[in-house]
């Protein structure tokens, strides 16, 4: 039976999503709850990694058990008091066996947010604070360059890529509340730190400090590879959805 699943994390005590050596990350902890629960080990796959920091409303996976029939509430139930207040499944559900979270994922969406002007004691780890006042419709404007399909072999640290660091950004959208700007993004996926280096570079653009030509030469396929020198801090950056 191959259960699927939807979990919120805050990532700021994590070394990531991925399983690693000698760091605790997200998958770890859940695995070792679920294999606790049904006492054998139990691998769950996810939807894709997410920085170290980074946090998640909608991160998916699956995992395989021996069962025929299983209380889904229960289980839920069950793995919530046993898991950390920073984690959270939100549901689970039986899928077809064939369903694979990463292989069947069709998009993504992410949002950043951006803390403006003076630091709030209850946001430091999950927004970014960036000392000078943003022109919201500047930096829309600004994002705009990166949708579309595009070779982001400039903004990711990946050393290869099987689909040649071509990705599609469908839609990025720039709201404002008051203090907070949010970016959001859908894509048909995302490589290693992509999201903070488009964020990065795009603030470096609105903040005077980059031309804005200078995305589109990062852009171009036929230029030698020459990785965006700013990255966003980890700590704006959440894992909204992923869609199936």
């Amino acid at each position: 039976m191959r259960i699927f699943a939807s979990v919120c994390y805050k990532g700021t005590n994590y070394f990531g999503w991925q399983k690693q050596p000698n760091v605790i990350s997200v998958q770890e902890v859940i695995e070792s709850k679920l294999s606790q629960y049904f006492n054998r080990p139990i691998v769950i796959y996810g939807a894709g990694r997410t920085d170290a920091g980074v946090h998640a409303f909608g991160q998916k996976f699956h995992f395989d058990i021996d069962k025929d029939e299983i209380d889904l509430d229960r289980l839920l139930y069950s793995i919530n008091m046993m898991l950390p207040n920073d984690i959270k499944i939100e549901d689970f559900q039986m899928v077809e066996d064939d369903f694979h979270a990463r292989y069947s994922a069709k998009s993504k969406i992410y949002s950043y947010t951006i803390l403006q002007d003076s630091k709030d004691p209850f946001l430091y780890d999950t927004a970014y604070l960036h000392p000078i006042k943003i022109d919201a419709v500047e930096l829309q404007e600004v994002l705009t360059h990166f949708i579309g399909v595009h070779n982001f072999k400039n903004f990711t640290s990946k050393e290869e890529d099987d689909d040649n660091f071509v990705r599609e950004i469908y839609d990025i959208v720039v709201s404002e509340n008051r203090d907070l700007i949010y970016i959001t993004l859908r894509g048909n996926g995302f490589m290693r730190y992509m999201i903070r280096f488009i964020i990065g570079t795009a603030l470096q653009v609105v903040d005077k400090k980059l031309d804005v030509s200078k995305i589109d030469e990062l852009l171009d396929e036929n230029s030698p590879r020459e990785i965006a020198n700013y990255k966003a801090p980890a700590s704006g950056l959440t894992l909204i959805d992923v869609e199936y």
